[in-house]
């Protein structure tokens, strides 16, 4: 697992010069997105439009790492925007989900609870001046997982026959999503309370 390293100064992009490479245009185009998708879902219930919107942003994440590498435009804000929209498509969705009774309020009780103790984490290792942990392979694989589980969801909440083959199969993403997603969170903030501690001990 890659360690936390302390953020540099002198060799920084300005983030106007990082938000005008490719990848990163790419991300806020789906971060753009998230509240649309969180309308269509919760407003007139267009759960088509919102597979849809779904199935674009998952495109558009992989492209923005494969262009970012390609380009070699890989940049530090490039690595925030990038699990920033997933979680928000993720949160956003858990939300909807949640309020149409599509998914129990402990599911989204325990994810939700993931990002909130991994975010204290982050802000730990923030103060002290050191980058985010890279994305870990765990990690990716939870974000993967529950990315097809939640369109899998979305179809399967239908009263159709394609829904009713469809449903045993969103739960297992769901369940084995949610498993990766938490254990992934675990290892974040392990890896952050090493990097801390370090700290700790080098400035005693």
């Amino acid at each position: 697992m890659t360690e936390a390293q302390p953020v540099g100064t002198g060799s920084q992009q300005s983030v106007a010069r990082q938000l005008m490479t490719v990848p990163n245009l790419l991300s806020i185009a789906r971060l753009a997105g998230v509240p649309v998708f969180l309308w269509l879902l919760l407003g007139p219930q267009a759960d088509g439009w919102a597979f849809g919107l779904l199935i674009v942003s998952g495109i558009t994440d992989w492209l923005d790492g494969k262009l970012a590498r390609i380009l070699d435009q890989s940049t530090p804000l490039g690595q925030l925007l990038d699990p920033a929209a997933d979680r928000l498509y993720i949160a956003a969705a858990l939300l909807a989900f949640l309020l149409r009774d599509i998914v129990p309020w402990w599911v989204v009780l325990a994810l939700v609870g993931r990002e909130i103790v991994v975010g204290i984490a982050l802000l730990a290792l923030r103060r002290r001046r050191f980058a985010p942990p890279e994305v870990t392979y765990i990690g990716k694989a939870a974000t993967f997982t529950l990315m097809y589980a939640l369109p899998l969801l979305l179809v399967s909440h239908a009263e159709t026959p394609v829904a009713e083959v469809l449903r045993p199969i969103a739960y297992a993403f769901t369940a084995w999503g949610a498993v990766l997603y938490l254990w992934s969170g675990a290892l974040y903030v392990a890896q952050i309370a090493r990097a801390v501690g370090r700290d700790v001990a080098g400035r005693a």
